[in-house]
Order: structure tokens, then C-alpha cells, then sequence
């Protein structure tokens, strides 16, 4: 399929011999997004929801891998929505992925047709008093709670899940605190957590965390990922190789 891109994008082939049109004034596809991808359980017959879905790349990996019978991917932002319209049709995946522009404060289960069993996200790790602003529009909503925080994003899980079902995000450990509360106030019980490292000396840089609607208490934090086996060393730790080899962390 032949590609036209704007003057401000780039054409990049990614995992699973995707190809991805990245704006470059956008949130480039990064470890944090792959991880998350890699963190979701295969539900072959599930339909998923991902919450500011950006450029599509999360939606586009799980789609490639079969993780769920189909995917909704909602945006705010009107130029990223069309680039992820786009991103499905070159990689073929238009019958697996519907792209809504949407505002995630208003998203229910009634705007999408049903209930959903699972919902990703990536949601902005930055208060919007934290932080450098940039000026650049897209990435600013991406990094920064601009329209949305974890809080936001957590209670727009919980109004499209159904009970017992499946929300699964990505964040940052130092403000594991604000997860935690934006979860209980959902009703998402925390089930599963995974702490990133860049290596064992390292603090964990990024926390992924699975909650479940209406579940009780019972957290199960995994072994710490290292993604490399000393400072400095940019060749990926056998686990880590693994999850980029396999798509699943194990």
C-alpha cells in the first residue's frame, strides 16, 4: 500500500512487522507502550477498549496478535484519530479495529454499543503543574493531564467495563499513590503489578498494573522486570529479549 505522508511525519516499520506513520511533534512509540501490549492477557473472544489510543500503536500490536476479537480505539485528539484511521488501514486491520473520536470524560458502555470486557491505556503520567509544558499541542496532551488524568481515565474504564472485567494500565511508580486511589474510587481492584527497571541497581521507572471490576482485595506483585543487566549496558536482559522476542511477559 503506497503511503503519502505530511511534512511532518515519518514512515517506521515496528514489532511485528508493523508500519507505523508517527507524527513528529507527537508521542513517539516508545517501551512503555510495548510493555503494555505485552503485559495483556490473550481473550481471544473479548472485546477490548483502548482509552487515548494516540497514534494507534497499542491497538495496532494487540490486533496483529489476535489478543482480542475486537478492538475500539477512542481519541480526543481529531489529527491523532485520523492518523490511527490511517495506521489501521495501512497495516490491514480495519475489520479488527474501530476508531472513535471521543473524549474519554464522556465515554460510557451505551456510546460503544455494549458493555467491554477488557480496556487498556497509556494514559499522561504529568500533572499539569509538573514539568516543562512543550509546545507542541499533541505532545503536551499526551505527557500532561490535560484532558484527563489517571483518575479520569480509571472512571472510563470502570463506566464501559463489565463487572469482572479487565483494566489494564501502565504508569509511574512515583505516583503509585494517585493509581491506587484513582482505582479504588472506581471500583477496579488492583490484581496483578509489575515493577520496570532499567537494571537491578536501578529504581523502577514505569509500573504496569491489572484491576478487575468489582473484584475483592488480593494483589499479586511479579518478579521486578530488568530490562538491561547493568548500567549503561543498552543490550536487553535475557527476560526482556524474551518479551520483545515473544510478545508476552512471562
Amino acid at each position: 500500500m503506497n503511503v503519502t505522508l505530511a511534512a511532518d511525519e515519518r514512515l517506521c516499520e515496528i514489532n511485528e512487522k508493523l508500519r507505523l506513520i508517527q507524527k513528529q511533534d507527537a508521542l513517539a512509540f516508545g517501551t512503555d507502550a510495548y510493555l503494555l501490549f505485552a503485559f495483556l492477557r490473550p481473550a481471544p473472544r473479548a472485546r477490548a477498549l483502548e482509552l487515548g489510543c494516540g497514534n494507534g500503536v497499542i491497538s495496532l500490536l494487540a490486533a496483529t496478535r489476535d489478543r482480542f476479537s475486537r478492538i475500539d480505539a477512542a481519541e480526543i485528539q481529531t489529527e491523532m484519530a485520523a492518523l490511527t484511521v490511517r495506521n489501521v488501514a495501512l497495516n490491514g486491520l480495519a475489520e479488527k479495529i474501530t476508531v472513535h473520536h471521543a473524549d474519554i470524560r464522556a465515554l460510557n458502555s451505551a456510546n460503544l454499543g455494549g458493555e467491554i470486557d477488557v480496556v487498556f491505556a497509556n494514559p499522561p503520567y504529568m500533572r499539569t503543574d509538573s514539568g516543562a509544558a512543550s509546545p507542541r499541542t499533541a505532545l503536551q496532551i499526551a505527557r500532561h493531564e490535560c484532558e484527563g488524568g489517571i483518575k479520569e481515565f480509571a472512571a472510563a474504564a470502570a463506566r464501559c467495563l463489565k463487572f469482572g472485567g479487565l483494566f489494564y494500565t501502565v504508569y509511574r511508580p512515583d505516583r503509585l499513590e494517585s493509581l491506587l486511589a484513582a482505582l479504588k474510587e472506581a471500583g477496579l481492584a488492583p490484581k496483578r503489578m509489575l515493577f520496570v527497571h532499567d537494571h537491578p541497581d536501578a529504581a523502577p521507572s514505569m509500573v504496569l498494573t491489572e484491576a478487575k471490576k468489582g473484584a475483592a482485595e488480593g494483589l499479586k506483585i511479579l518478579p521486578p522486570l530488568f530490562l538491561h543487566t547493568v548500567s549503561g549496558d543498552t543490550t536487553l536482559s535475557p527476560r526482556a529479549r524474551r518479551i520483545y522476542d515473544t510478545g508476552f511477559i512471562t
